[in-house]
């Protein structure tokens, strides 16, 4: 169970998320349907409370002293690549969505997904679905990775 529970706090630390909770759970030997849902409940935890919250946060901080120099420009910087974002992608903006957080690579995932997705102002529902999908192709790509080709394929038989 402690293991399990490991498992769960990694994939909610930020950066590190299902990259580093699912070849933790492969290289103590876990068992893997169970330990991939306790990743995938791990890491989609937060992403609600950061959508709902991280916009608040910096438009809150945006005129204090010390942090509103850099809230203000995490602001703009959001607001200016997300219109230029949907000026390219248009109704494709859920599946850019989904591909930035199911790749994963160094600063990609949920946290950061979820971030943009705030910052984009898009659609809650939506927004969610498309980082739970992003998720779990970030899962099973980490899967693979983890047991290798071969003994991916050896655990989908």
């Amino acid at each position: 169970m402690k293991k399990y529970l490991l498992v769960f706090l990694i994939s909610m630390v930020p950066l590190i998320e299902l990259r580093g909770a699912i070849p933790y759970a492969v290289g103590f030997g876990l068992p893997i349907v169970p330990s991939c849902i306790v990743a995938v409940i791990g890491n989609m935890l937060p992403v609600p409370f950061i959508f709902l919250f991280a916009r608040r946060v910096l438009e809150w901080g945006k005129d204090k002293p010390f942090i509103g120099r850099f809230f203000s420009w995490c602001l703009e910087k959001g607001e200016k690549g997300g219109r230029k974002l949907e000026s390219k992608a248009g109704l494709g903006l859920y599946v850019a969505l989904l591909l930035f957080v199911g790749i994963p690579l160094p600063g990609t995932g949920a946290w950061s997904g979820t971030l943009a997705a705030s910052l984009l102002n898009m659609d809650f529902k939506k927004s969610v679905l498309f980082v739970l999908l992003g998720v779990l192709l970030a899962g099973g790509i980490m899967l693979a990775g983890s047991l290798g080709v071969f003994g991916a394929i050896r655990f989908l038989n």
